[in-house]
């Protein structure tokens, strides 16, 4: 008898940003496969038999290959179990959700798709940042900002990239030399704002901003590391008027104020 697959986007690291969906899913699953990103505040949901399986991926140290990770899923489907894939962010947003689905599309086992909160967008907005903007940026893109290109891994277009207003690097602190320089030699204006986002809208976020000429030595000299965001564009500049999030984790207040509403207004 086959079990069911949910694939679902846990979000960008505040719990409180998980879907209702989602944590419909995480209730009701027998088994949760897990990724590094996920807050395990989530597992706190799960029932009091549920198996976690961590399997998240860091760099030259996997808990499971991804390989693994297909063979489990129908695996404990197969013996007609409830099984969440739970991955940060949004699955479908350079998380292999896809490559899974299809997977499970083969071996016929039936799957929903949860969509999450990808961090490219949640991270810069607690930190103050629109991604879009009527005055500053009608144009977005997020991308994987780790290939190099003495490797031959670096497949994005950055001709391309430097037209566009505002661009969100994923995973790529440790690159950031070559980000700079490419865009700059594609025609992005060098003193073009960059904001670096640690550990996005968590308690542990820390923001920190510079141009194209001079991010790189920012992040040396805050000793900045991933999980990180990169955000590339003159929205950055907004940071200034509307932060918000690391304002109010210094004054500890963690919950909306509820006040009573005037009914004479």
């Amino acid at each position: 008898m086959s079990g069911f697959v949910y694939i679902v986007g846990a979000g960008p690291g505040d719990p409180k940003l998980l879907t209702i969906r989602g944590l419909e899913c995480i209730q009701q699953a027998d088994v949760i496969l897990y990724d590094r990103l996920v807050n395990v505040e989530l597992l706190q949901h799960a029932k009091a038999d549920a198996e976690l399986i961590y399997c998240g991926k860091e760099p030259g140290k996997h808990g499971m290959i991804q390989d693994e990770i297909h063979r489990a899923l129908v695996q404990h489907a197969s013996c007609g179990k409830q099984v969440l894939r739970l991955k940060g962010g949004d699955p479908f947003v350079f998380g292999r959700g896809a490559e899974e689905a299809a997977v499970l599309r083969q071996a016929r086992i039936p799957f929903e798709i949860v969509p999450g909160i990808t961090a490219g967008i949640a991270a810069p907005a607690y930190a103050g940042i629109p991604v879009t903007h009527r005055d500053h940026a009608a144009s977005f893109a997020i991308v994987p900002g780790h290939g190099r290109a003495e490797k031959g891994q670096d497949f994005l277009h950055w001709a391309a990239l430097a037209q566009i207003d505002t661009v969100a690097f994923y995973m790529s602190v440790g690159n950031i030399g070559h980000i700079t320089k490419s865009l700059i030699e594609n025609g992005k204006d060098e003193t073009t704002p960059v904001a670096v986002i640690e550990w996005g809208t968590t308690e542990e976020q820390r923001t920190i901003t510079g141009t194209l000429t001079t991010i790189s030595q920012e992040i040396k000299k805050h000793h900045i590391s991933n999980p990180s965001m990169i955000l590339v564009g003159d929205v950055v500049g907004v940071r200034e008027e509307i932060h918000w999030f690391e304002e109010r984790s210094k004054n500890n207040v963690r919950d909306i104020k509820k006040t009573p509403c005037d009914s004479t207004i």
